[in-house]
């Protein structure tokens, strides 16, 4: 938190200091000034506080002249010795109206008032904007997959699909009517286009969509072979490194 404190007395200006190191240690008083003149002077010339301190009687008049002559939205809390400037101060940007001499347990309660009022932000570093935007951005994944048939083309809509699989370097989709077609995609780039909610990759060469699978089946080395319909004319066996990764899923 940076502020400015604004008070004519020495005792009040130490006073101020030492009870605002005590209860904020990491604070930064960017500046101690006396005087209505000095501290429009230095207002126009340094970038604004968090938060200003601000007597009410300074030097060369009252503070509130500071406001007629520079536009401030800073938040102050207002220190003072007399309580008859209180109604005008709550017009001026005010958080708390503090009398003097300061007493601690007041001040804490002002500096809270102050914080809860204006430095409830959150900030994030980019890669945490990026992973909430992330978040928020719904992927979309393939709601069909082209086809050819004969010399015309066509297409299969995903809900069609049981599952896909790899054989003699061609990718195929397997229909849940048992035809089966030829894609134009490695099961690699198949991977990335389907939701994964309904599809999981096996082993190498193979993709299965969750209701597609009639039956799991515990085989040696702790793999698993499933049993699909409409029926594979491949082993379908889920590989040893995956088994963790499918359990879950299947889990839901």
């Amino acid at each position: 938190m940076k502020v400015l404190l604004i008070e004519d007395e020495y005792h009040a200006q130490k006073r101020l200091t030492n009870l605002l190191k005590e209860l904020r240690p990491n604070i930064e008083i960017l500046a101690i000034i006396d005087s209505v003149e000095d501290t429009v002077l230095w207002l126009k010339n340094n970038t604004a506080p968090d938060l200003m301190f601000l007597d009410i009687q300074l030097s060369d008049g009252l503070s509130f002249e500071i406001f007629t002559q520079i536009d401030l939205q800073i938040p102050v809390i207002f220190t003072t010795a007399f309580d008859e400037y209180a109604i005008k101060a709550f017009k001026i940007n005010s958080v708390d109206y503090l009398l003097k001499p300061l007493e601690e347990e007041e001040l804490e309660v002002a500096i809270n008032k102050f914080e809860n009022l204006f430095q409830k932000k959150i900030s994030y570093d980019v890669a945490t904007i990026q992973g909430l935007m992330q978040s928020l951005i719904k992927p979309k994944f393939k709601e069909r997959f082209m086809i050819k048939m004969g010399q015309s083309l066509s297409y299969i809509p995903i809900k069609d699909v049981a599952y896909f699989y790899s054989e003699n370097s061609l990718s195929f989709i397997k229909m849940r009517n048992g035809k089966r077609h030829i894609v134009d995609y490695t099961i690699d780039q198949i991977m990335e286009l389907v939701n994964p909610k309904d599809f999981f990759r096996i082993n190498r060469k193979a993709i299965i969509r969750i209701d597609a699978i009639l039956q799991i089946l515990p085989y040696f080395n702790n793999r698993l072979v499933l049993k699909l319909q409409p029926v594979a004319d491949f082993e379908v066996m889920v590989s040893r490194e995956r088994v963790k990764d499918f359990r879950k899923w299947i889990d839901g």
